[in-house]
């Protein structure tokens, strides 16, 4: 089964709602490695990797964002690296 790493910037009201804690949550569910961050643009930004299903619910999820989130764009590029686990990162 191939594995698809994709990168997300996440722009809208997307800090301040708990979108990374919201974010960890569903990659687990979906068994979903990588990371997400808050950057000091105000955006969300994460790096995802998983089967091309997961990932693809993974990227419809972060559409919507959690219940507080207000998501205007999600922007989708590919991306790489190899990851054992998904972790929140410090902001940058």
């Amino acid at each position: 089964m191939a594995i698809v790493t994709k990168q997300l910037r996440i722009t809208g009201r997307v800090q301040g709602v708990g979108f990374r804690f919201y974010t960890e949550r569903k990659a687990r569910e979906l068994g979903i490695t990588g990371w997400v961050r808050n950057c000091r643009d105000g955006s969300v930004e994460a790096v995802i990797q998983g089967t091309s299903g997961a990932v693809e619910a993974m990227i419809a999820w972060a559409r919507r964002g959690p219940p507080s989130a207000v998501v205007t764009e999600v922007r989708v590029t590919d991306a790489s690296g190899d990851f054992a686990t998904f972790e929140a990162r410090p902001t940058e």
